[in-house]
C-alpha cells in the first residue's frame, strides 16, 4: 500500500474513532427477486438474466426463503442493509406483505430498495420502513446516463426529497469502477449535502459474464472515495463492500472509515477459511465484530419462529428452509 494511501487512511481511521465505537458488523442485503423489467444496467447481472425470464414471478424468491434469512440475519448479529428486488417484480401489496412478515422477526423498521417509490408508496409502507435507498450508481451524471440508460435519476432525487419530508432515513449506493474518475468525488460530497444523506453504500465493481466490464477498480482507488468520504462526513454511516475471494480487503474497508461491510454470499462462506481470514484481519485493524460469520449461536429456532404468529403452513416452510440454511452453515465450519 503506498505511503500517500496510508497516510490517508489513518486520519480517516481517526476520525472514524473520534465519532463512532470500535464496534463493526456485517451488512446482509436481502435479495426478494431476480427479475428487473428496465434489465439494462450495463454492469447488472439482471441485465444479463432478463430475456432469459419468461414469467418473471418465477423468478421471486419464496417467501418462506425470505424470512428464514432474515431470522438468520437477526440471530446472527447481523444487519438487514435493505429489501431489494428489481423494477417490477412484485405489486404494492404484495411488497407490503413482505415487509410486514420480515418486521415481524426482526423487530425493527428496515431499509428498502426497490427502485423509485411515490409519495402514496412511501405512504403505504412507512409502519414498516425506515428508510429508502436510492441505487444512484454513479456521481459521474455522464457515466450513469450511459451505465444506466433506462434508469433516470431524477426520479430518485425526488423520492429522495419526498423521504425527507416524510421523516424517513435516506441512504445512496455507489459502485466505484464504473468509469468515473477520483474527481468526482466533490460531486458526491456535494449530493450528500444537498439530501441529507443517511448513509452511504459503496460497491467495487465485480464484473459479471456477459456484461461489457472486465476489471475490478484498484483497492487504493476504491480506498480513496471511502476515506475521503469519512473525512468529509465524519458522522455519516458508511457501509462498504467487497468479494469473498478478497477476503484481505475487508480490514482496509474498515480502515479506511467504513462502520460495516456487505457483500458476502453469506450463507455460502459461513464459517469458510475466507470468512475466518475477515474475522482475523477486523481483529488486525483493532475492531470488534458484532455477531460472527463464523460461529452459529444456540438458539432454539422453533421457539422464534413462532414468535412471530405466522399461519402454520408458512412458519413449517420457514423452518424447513431455516434447517437447510443451519445445514449448509454447518458443514462449512466441519470441514
Amino acid at each position: 500500500m503506498e505511503k500517500k494511501i496510508l497516510k490517508l487512511l489513518e486520519k480517516a481511521e481517526t476520525v472514524y474513532l473520534d465519532n463512532f465505537s470500535r464496534e463493526c458488523w456485517f451488512e446482509r442485503a436481502v435479495f426478494l427477486s431476480w427479475y428487473c423489467s428496465i434489465g439494462d444496467c450495463t454492469f447488472c447481472y439482471m441485465s444479463t438474466q432478463k430475456d432469459k425470464i419468461k414469467d418473471p414471478k418465477k423468478a421471486r424468491r419464496r417467501l418462506s426463503s425470505v424470512l428464514a434469512e432474515v431470522l438468520l440475519t437477526k440471530e446472527l448479529v447481523w444487519g438487514v442493509e435493505f429489501l431489494s428486488a428489481g423494477y417490477g417484480s412484485f405489486s404494492n401489496d404484495e411488497l407490503l406483505n413482505i415487509l410486514e412478515k420480515c418486521f415481524l422477526f426482526v423487530g425493527e423498521k428496515l431499509w428498502l430498495n426497490v427502485g423509485y417509490l411515490t409519495e402514496r408508496e412511501l405512504e403505504k409502507f412507512i409502519p414498516f420502513v425506515k428508510g429508502v435507498s436510492a441505487s444512484i450508481e454513479s456521481v459521474n451524471w455522464k457515466v450513469r446516463k450511459e451505465v444506466c440508460p433506462s434508469k433516470p435519476v431524477e426520479p430518485m432525487l425526488k423520492m429522495l426529497e419526498l423521504a425527507e419530508k416524510k421523516g424517513l432515513k435516506k441512504a445512496i449506493t455507489l459502485i466505484v469502477g464504473l468509469g468515473e474518475t477520483i474527481e468526482d468525488i466533490e460531486e458526491l460530497f456535494k449530493f450528500v449535502e444537498k439530501y441529507k444523506i443517511d448513509r452511504v453504500t459503496f460497491y467495487s465493481l465485480n464484473p459479471h459474464p456477459g456484461t461489457p466490464f472486465t476489471k475490478s477498480p484498484e483497492l487504493s482507488y476504491y480506498l480513496r472515495w471511502i476515506a475521503s468520504t469519512r473525512i468529509r462526513f465524519p458522522k455519516l454511516e458508511i457501509v462498504a463492500g467487497s468479494w469473498i475471494d478478497r477476503p484481505e480487503e475487508f480490514k482496509w474497508l474498515l480502515k479506511a472509515g467504513a462502520n460495516a461491510f456487505t457483500k458476502l454470499p453469506a450463507f455460502k462462506s459461513f464459517g469458510t477459511f475466507e470468512a475466518k481470514k475477515i474475522e482475523e484481519g477486523i481483529k488486525e485493524v483493532g475492531r470488534v465484530l458484532k455477531g460472527s460469520i463464523t460461529e452459529l449461536p444456540a438458539v432454539n429456532w422453533e421457539k422464534e419462529i413462532k414468535k412471530a404468529g405466522l399461519e402454520e403452513e408458512l412458519e413449517k416452510e420457514v423452518l424447513e428452509k431455516l434447517k437447510k440454511y443451519l445445514q449448509k452453515m454447518e458443514k462449512n465450519i466441519n470441514q
